[in-house]
């Protein structure tokens, strides 16, 4: 059996994961992932026990219990990058055994809700909707460095999505990867808008927004707009969904992504005062999770 070695799996003193700072037990299998750690305070609100909280960094955790279901919720911060580190320490805490530093012999399979904001990119995507990521398209080029990349996403949307964009060779390959259907069922019942998302590497450049600098494609935005394929068009931009749905296909886990559109980019629309909105979406996620 593979063993993982210290430097590649890091405990604290405490036994704790390194940059979770959680121990096993702390887990459950149903998990609400948000960006904003002050977010998570406000999903644990609805809870009717809280057993635990661990804060570290931008990962603020809580777990407890919502009408009979055990449900933990933590904080990711911004982008993929910090998606790897949740999501493979998620999955180290239930299907690694820390005493042995062994994989377990029976895999235990966790559901990945996450609940965020995003831009709206078409007509029907105004301020205010809300969006679950059938797919996902991944500018951050993270699954790329992942064996296994090729079988669990969607190669011919790729081909047909590069090919439209003329997609620069300096930037990182996309990659397309769905949210696991059953979940995505659970969560979306005909309230909510299957979309496609692009999840960016940022905010400003990567989403096509231009300040001070000049953009290297200025029509990047308008030709992600047009684009179709298979009766599919791109609904909107975040920064996290791909890499949790695709390290979670890579890895047994049962992934999603739901928004609420806080900026229409078509209608040059924005909403900064969507808080009592998102509350709305994060009690449905909580009742169907």
């Amino acid at each position: 059996m593979k063993y993982f070695a210290p430097s590649e799996l890091i405990f604290n003193e405490d036994n704790s994961i390194f940059h979770l700072h959680l121990q096993p037990e702390q887990v459950a299998d149903k998990v609400i992932l948000v960006g904003d750690p002050g977010r998570v305070s406000l999903v644990a609100s609805h809870f009717d026990q809280q057993e635990c909280e661990v804060l570290n960094r931008e990962f603020h955790t809580i777990t407890g219990l919502y009408r009979g279901k055990r449900v933990t919720v933590l904080s990711t911060g911004i982008g993929c990058d910090n998606i790897d580190i949740v999501v493979n320490e998620l999955d180290a805490l239930v299907n690694i055994d820390f005493a042995t530093r062994h994989i377990k012999p029976t895999h235990r399979t966790l559901d990945l809700v996450r609940i965020g904001t995003c831009g709206g990119l078409q007509s029907n995507t105004p301020v205010g909707t809300f969006i679950c990521s059938q797919k996902s398209i991944g500018f951050d080029g993270l699954l790329n460095f992942y064996a296994g990349r090729n079988e669990v996403c969607d190669l011919a949307f790729e081909k047909a999505f590069t090919d439209h964009m003329n997609w620069l060779p300096q930037l990182a390959a996309p990659y397309v990867i769905d949210a696991d259907p059953e979940l995505l069922a659970r969560i979306n019942q005909d309230d909510m808008l299957d979309g496609v998302t692009i999840s960016s590497s940022g905010f400003y450049g990567p989403q096509g927004r231009e300040l001070r600098i000049p953009l290297a494609d200025p029509e990047m935005n308008s030709k992600i707009c047009s684009f179709a394929y298979e009766g599919y068009k791109i609904t909107n931009y975040e920064m996290e969904g791909s890499a949790i749905a695709g390290l979670s296909r890579l890895l047994g886990h049962k992934a999603m992504t739901v928004t609420m559109v806080v900026a229409n980019r078509v209608k040059l629309e924005v909403n900064t005062s969507y808080k009592n909105n998102i509350d709305i979406l994060i009690q449905k996620v909580l009742d169907r999770i």
